[in-house]
């Protein structure tokens, strides 16, 4: 059985103080209401070393929201999977569509970024998704198979079943868009499809695909009702434990 999953990305948001307040209200909370699925935080880096001393990692995994595509040397200012780790982290985030698009991260340099991921035992949450040109054109099914054939189906089947897929609609993150769950459905059931084609029916079945873009408490249900729709990768409705909660609670 695949595991359900629901992760959040803070991204640039929450001061450290700010943060450990939050991971720990979350922690708690989570603690005496026990979660039906997997749950994970990612974090600014300089979060990670401090909520990894009181975060229960049984109850709530913890991330990062990048990492290096080198191994380690004169690169000022850059983080490498082999720190990531040194943290206490579990998970990184790689190919967010806002690296991809701010940060020019090509398919080529995420293709680095996930084997040293896996080199260093960290479980990558692999994202990909559309803009809402290409969506118009009706390309979103070869833009996510192009993704997922530069970065993440050079590996063996043995560590691509290290690899949590997110579908992420770039045209619905966080502008209140929200594919409808047919879409997501149609694509999360396309996106399982071509790991089939790629790696067998079996290591298809036991992908983790999880939806990004406006995932809320009030859409989770339904999303989450999808059968190839196995958790969300969620933002803005991540940085308030009883918005996240609400979310999580869309399993029970």
């Amino acid at each position: 059985m695949r595991k359900k999953i629901v992760a959040g990305n803070w991204k640039m948001n929450m001061n450290l103080q700010d943060g450990i307040a939050l991971a720990k209200e979350l922690n708690e909370t989570l603690t005496q209401d026990k979660p039906n699925c997997g749950v994970v935080i990612c974090t600014p880096f300089i979060h990670l070393a401090s909520i990894a001393q009181f975060l229960n990692q049984d109850v709530i995994g913890l991330g990062a929201e990048n990492c290096a595509d080198k191994e380690k040397g004169a690169y000022t200012g850059e983080v490498s999977a082999e720190m990531v780790k040194s943290t206490g982290a579990q998970y990184v985030i790689l190919g967010h569509s806002e690296r991809r698009g701010y940060y020019n991260e090509t398919p080529e340099i995420l293709k680095e970024k996930v084997l040293l991921a896996l080199k260093n035992d960290l479980k990558v949450i692999f994202c990909i998704g559309e803009s809402l040109e290409e969506r118009e054109a009706n390309k979103q099914n070869e833009v996510v198979k192009a993704e997922l054939e530069g970065s993440v189906f050079n590996l063996s089947a043995e560590d691509f079943g290290k690899i949590i897929i997110a579908y992420e609609p770039i045209w619905a993150i966080g502008t209140g868009k929200t594919a409808t769950s047919d879409q997501a459905e149609e694509i999360h059931a396309y996106i399982r499809s071509i790991i089939a084609d790629k790696y067998g029916k079996q290591v298809a079945d036991d992908t983790t695909i999880l939806y990004g873009g406006s995932c809320k408490a009030s859409n989770a249900p339904e999303l989450f009702a999808k059968p190839d729709i196995d958790g969300g990768l969620i933002g803005g409705a991540s940085l308030k434990a009883a918005d996240f909660k609400g979310i999580i609670d869309a399993w029970k």
